[in-house]
């Protein structure tokens, strides 16, 4: 199966799983951190996370547990649709008044916003392996920038339905150090 057929199994598994969630449950999901990868978190770590679409695993709860546990926050920002994803302070995951519509009509930090770099990153996903293997959308903005911080430690947050057994890999495709569902937490791996 190509990547390409893999994303749309699998984005179709992830909206039947979001549809068939009760508005009450899904607000639980994904409330906090399990503690093995808290125990994976530095304390002074700045913590990149993402703006989840309505059927990716929500990040939003994780944005406000560790603003109030002292961690510096910070979202991707696109200066243009071909730039590359850099990534800025975020400071207000309650009211989300420090963000602004980019390039790819997805809220992101305001332009003037400082540029930080996330020692520990949440990543948006498609798909993924019980080794930490990923599947991203498409765009290679992820793989692209954790090739270029191999220092962060980028953590998936997905559906139980977007595990798979196999999943075809590239050069490029960097592994996830672990992935948190709604019913596991994977990793950490080598």
């Amino acid at each position: 199966m190509t990547k390409d057929e893999l994303r749309k199994k699998l984005r179709a598994a992830r909206r039947d799983t979001v549809t068939a969630l009760p508005e009450s449950m899904r607000a639980l999901v994904f409330h906090r951190p399990p503690a093995p990868l808290l125990e994976m978190v530095p304390e002074s770590a700045t913590i990149g996370l993402y703006r989840a679409n309505p059927f990716e695993a929500p990040a939003a709860s994780y944005a406000k547990f560790f603003l109030e546990r002292g961690h510096e926050l910070a979202l991707p920002r696109f200066a243009s649709r071909n730039a590359p994803m850099e990534f800025a302070r975020f400071s207000d995951p309650f009211d989300e008044e420090d963000l602004e519509v980019g390039p790819f009509g997805l809220l992101q930090p305001f332009e003037d916003a400082p540029i930080l770099t996330p020692e520990f990153l949440f990543v948006p996903l498609v798909g993924f392996t019980e080794t930490g293997l990923r599947l991203g959308q498409g765009g290679g903005h992820y793989d692209r920038w954790l090739a270029e911080h191999d220092r962060a430690v980028p953590i998936g947050l997905a559906w139980d339905s977007q595990r798979v057994d196999l999943m075809p890999v590239e050069d490029h495709d960097k592994p996830l150090k672990a992935v948190v569902t709604p019913t596991r937490f994977y990793g950490p791996f080598a």
